[in-house]
């Protein structure tokens, strides 16, 4: 099973670690893929930061996240799951996870990210901003660039297992299930009577059922078999077809 998280738009900066090793990453073959984002975003941000702080996506009042982008090279690493903050990763909490529940974590999780493609949760990387709605100059749409690198990758990653989908809308758009068994999860919060998503429990959802698999130790193969893992682990699921809906009426 391989579990695809979207990444969390707030990032904790390490304060002390070694730079990044961009081939010391998991998924190696997305390495060249990964210099060419990192080349064209620390070159925006050596720039005009206006002009990188609109090119990005961020107000006036955030110029120190150019800076944070600039220094990438040499800033401070730590592993991803430090790194990424935020509802899900709250609620997830990789660090309180029994020990065999880590090692699952390793093996199953992956991140995607605008910036790296995929990590794993013990790839050290720096923080940084870059959404992945994102155009960069010299380069084009992040989302196309991770559109043609990632299906391979994903493909060996999952091997005969299921892909288990989480990702939010953007980052759904950097590849689309093709070629693998795969199931999405939606979370919708239903009060009085109707069913709506709603982004905080979407989130925080996430990352509980995550937790609860992992420390479960299940592996279903199936969308159907994920459904019956979930049940037992106590939500409410239905299925249309590879998609799953979880239905929650509190946080």
């Amino acid at each position: 099973m391989l579990i695809l998280l979207p990444p969390s738009e707030g990032k904790a900066a390490p304060r002390r670690g070694k730079p990044l090793d961009l081939a010391g990453l998991d998924f190696a073959p997305l390495t060249a893929a990964r210099g060419r984002v990192l080349d064209a975003l620390v070159e925006l941000c050596e720039g005009d930061p206006d002009v990188a702080a609109k090119t990005l996506g961020i107000g006036s009042t955030q110029l120190d996240l150019v800076e944070l982008n600039r220094g990438l090279r040499g800033n401070p690493t730590a592993r991803a799951d430090q790194v990424y903050t935020g509802v899900l990763y709250d609620a997830l909490d990789v660090a309180t996870l029994s020990t065999a529940a880590k090692r699952r974590a390793t093996a199953r999780l992956a991140v995607t990210s605008s910036l790296f493609g995929l990590v794993r949760p013990s790839d050290r990387i720096p923080a940084y901003r870059l959404s992945g709605d994102t155009t960069l100059p010299g380069l084009g749409a992040v989302a196309g660039v991770w559109r043609e690198e990632l299906g391979e990758v994903i493909t060996d990653a999952v091997g005969s297992g299921l892909l288990v989908d989480l990702r939010s809308g953007t980052y759904v758009a950097f590849w689309r299930p093709a070629g693998v068994r795969a199931a999405t999860v939606r979370v919708l919060h239903e009060h009085q009577g109707t069913r709506k998503v709603v982004s905080h429990f979407n989130k925080a959802t996430k990352g509980r059922i995550v937790r609860a698999l992992l420390e479960a130790g299940a592996d279903p193969r199936t969308p159907g078999r994920l459904a019956d893992a979930l049940r037992d682990l106590g939500w409410v699921v239905e299925v249309d077809g590879s998609r799953l809906d979880v239905v929650v009426s509190e946080l």
